[in-house]
């Protein structure tokens, strides 16, 4: 049972920097590809990055060179690291996860989702 619990979130200044973790309760996550999500009030959930369970990563245009994600198989914890943080950036993300190596920029192929941290970054 796949279990995505994330912490992290808070309210920083534009151009600060946050840690988002995704903690996975089931332990599988080192054989599953996990993505980031976000969904900011009345826009519809989008995507922002996801991590091959071989590590590859790959990022929206919109966060490319700003965030990085990154996982420790061991600890079962996914991270998103987000540097340079702007105003629209403002949004609860998620983590998620799908088994296997196929990455997806869809929400809708994910199967795990975490209940969502907040993140505000004020101008």
């Amino acid at each position: 049972q796949v279990q995505l619990v994330e912490s992290g979130g808070g309210v920083v200044q534009a151009g600060g920097s946050l840690r988002l973790s995704c903690a996975d309760s089931g332990r599988v996550l080192s054989s599953y590809t996990m993505a980031w999500f976000r969904q900011a009030p009345g826009k519809e959930r989008e995507f922002v990055g996801f991590s091959r369970s071989g590590g590859t990563s790959y990022y929206a245009d919109s966060v490319k060179g700003r965030f990085t994600i990154s996982r420790d198989n061991a600890k079962t914890t996914v991270y998103l690291q987000m540097n340079s943080l702007k105003p629209e950036d403002t949004a609860v993300y998620y983590c998620a996860g799908r088994r296997g190596v196929t990455g997806s920029y869809t929400a809708n192929n994910y199967d795990y989702w975490g209940q969502g941290t907040q993140v505000t970054v004020s101008s």
